[in-house]
C-alpha cells in the first residue's frame, strides 16, 4: 500500500504574505493567537504585513514558519482525514515535523524555534560567514572545492544541488574555485550567516542548555533525522541529534531516500514556498508532490486525496 508523508519547509522560506488566508480563518487563528502569546510579538501580523527585514531575522522566521507550516496542516486536515506515515522537515522544519508527530507540544516548539534563532543570529554576528549553493558538481568534487576554501558541506538537497557554509572569505573563495571545475551554477546566498557549520558550535553549545527541560515524547509516526538521513530512533536521542543539527550537514537526499525506501510516493509540503516538493521530484521522480500555502490550497488538495 502506498505511504504518504508530511513535509515541512525551513528557513529561508519565509515570504510577507505567507498565511494570510490562514490568520482569518476561525479554525487556524488560534494557532497565530497561540503563538503571540508564547512569544510577545504578534506574529500574524508580521507573517502577513512584514516588513521583510524583519520576518527574515532568524529567531522571527523560524517561529512564523513554523506557525504558517502547522495552520496548513491543520487547514488540510479540518476539511478531510488524512493519515500520513512519515514526516520530515528541512533544518527548522524538522521541529516542525516532531510537533506534527507528538514528539514536542505546540508552545514548546514556538519557545525551541525562537531560542534556536535568537542563538543562531548571535552567533552570525560573532562569526561572521556565509553560504553558497553550487549546481552541477559530484560530491567528490564539492568536497574538494570545499577543501581548498576551508568551508564545509552543509545542505545536500539534490543529486545536483549542494549547498556549502563557512567564512565569507572561504565562501567568496569557492565560487571562482566551483565554476573553474565545471560548475553550473554557483550563487553566494543571501543568509544572515554560515549556518549548519562548525561557526554556530556556541549556537549549539546555548541551545542544548535551552531545550534541556523540555519534553520530548516518542514520535507516534516516524520522523525523519537531518543529520542521520535516517528516521530517529530512541526518543533519549532526539535532544541530542536537535542539537548536532545546528552545525550537521542537512542529509536532505539521504531523508528522502529512506522515506521512499519505507514505502513512501507521495509528500505534502506544508507550509510557505514549493522548495521541497521541488527537490524530491529531483531526488524521486516517480513521487506524487502537493503543496499547501492558503486555504485554498487545502481545499484542492483534500479534494484530490
Amino acid at each position: 500500500m502506498a505511504k504518504r508523508a508530511i513535509i515541512f519547509p525551513g528557513q529561508g522560506a519565509q515570504m510577507v504574505g505567507m498565511g494570510q488566508s490562514f490568520t482569518t480563518d476561525p479554525a487556524l487563528k488560534p494557532l497565530f493567537d497561540e503563538a503571540s502569546d508564547v512569544l510577545g510579538w504578534d506574529l500574524a501580523k508580521l507573517c502577513v504585513e512584514g516588513p521583510q527585514e524583519e520576518l527574515t531575522k532568524s529567531d522571527k522566521a523560524q517561529p512564523a514558519i513554523f506557525v504558517v507550516s502547522m495552520a496548513a496542516l491543520k487547514a488540510l486536515q479540518n476539511r478531510k482525514e488524512v493519515s500520513f506515515d512519515a514526516v520530515a522537515g528541512l533544518s527548522s522544519g524538522e521541529w516542525a515535523a516532531l510537533n506534527a508527530a507528538d514528539a514536542v507540544s505546540y508552545s514548546d516548539t514556538l519557545k525551541i524555534l525562537e531560542a534556536r534563532g535568537r542563538l543562531m543570529q548571535a552567533a552570525c554576528e560573532s562569526n561572521p560567514g556565509g553560504m553558497i549553493s553550487i549546481i552541477g558538481l559530484s560530491m567528490d568534487q564539492l568536497k574538494d572545492v570545499a577543501a581548498q576554501a576551508g568551508i564545509e558541506i552543509a545542505n545536500i538537497n539534490s543529486a545536483v544541488q549542494v549547498v556549502l557554509s563557512g567564512s565569507k572569505e572561504g565562501v567568496a573563495k569557492a565560487e571562482p574555485i566551483a565554476k573553474e571545475m565545471g560548475a553550473k551554477r554557483a550563487i553566494i546566498l543571501p543568509v544572515a550567516g554560515a549556518f549548519h557549520s562548525s561557526l554556530m558550535q556556541e549556537a549549539a553549545d546555548a541551545f542544548s542548555e535551552a531545550i534541556a527541560d523540555i519534553t520530548l515524547n516518542s514520535p507516534r509516526v516516524p520522523v525523519l533525522s537531518n543529520v542521520s538521513g535516517q528516521f530517529h530512533t530512541e526518543v533519549s536521542e532526539i535532544a541530542a541529534s536537535m542539537v548536532s543539527q545546528i552545525t550537521s550537514s542537512v542529509q536532505w537526499v539521504a531523508n528522502v531516500e529512506a522515506m521512499r525506501e519505507s514505502g513512501v510516493t507521495e509528500y505534502i509540503e506544508c507550509g510557505p514556498g514549493k522548495v521541497l516538493a521541488g527537490l524530491i521530484k529531483r531526488i524521486d521522480k516517480d513521487a506524487s508532490t502537493h503543496n499547501i500555502q492558503s486555504v485554498e490550497d487545502a481545499e484542492a488538495v483534500a479534494e484530490a486525496l
